[in-house]
């Protein structure tokens, strides 16, 4: 039995084509890090969403990273959350100097328990991070 079974087959554009998008890319050695197709991408964002601010990150984790730092939450202040989340959830709560605080998740679509948050807030709670799961 020496069948390909197919999962996923990307969407390419002609090569020609692909090779005229990317040339800007060579010419200014700057792939990312406010290169050329970086701050195309904010501006164009920043037209759809009709906002002046757009800032891009790399993934998610420095995305929530940047947010919780925003805040300026005081040092060992303590986050609740769910542990039924990627460890990113938790990393960037930490790499924060907060405490994560976990709350338990429902058995109906394993989202936080909203029915278990009070009982976990204290003078030390500054902040709540839910996340979804499953599209919940």
């Amino acid at each position: 039995m020496n069948e390909k079974i197919l999962v996923t087959c990307s969407s390419m554009p002609d090569f020609e084509e692909y090779c005229e998008e990317i040339k800007e890319l060579w010419d200014s050695h700057f792939l990312t890090n406010m290169g050329i197709k970086h701050k195309q991408l904010e501006k164009e964002l920043e037209s759809y969403l009709k906002t002046e601010n757009i800032t891009l990150f790399t993934n998610g984790h420095l995305a929530l990273e940047c947010a919780i730092a925003a805040f300026d939450f005081e040092k060992g202040s303590e986050v609740i959350t769910t542990p039924f989340s990627f460890s990113s959830t938790t990393h960037a709560i930490a790499r924060n100097g907060l405490t994560p605080v976990f709350c338990d998740i429902n058995s109906e679509d394993f989202t936080i328990d909203v029915t278990k948050i009070e009982s976990l807030i204290t003078n030390k709670t500054c902040a709540i991070v839910p996340v979804h799961v499953y599209g919940n």
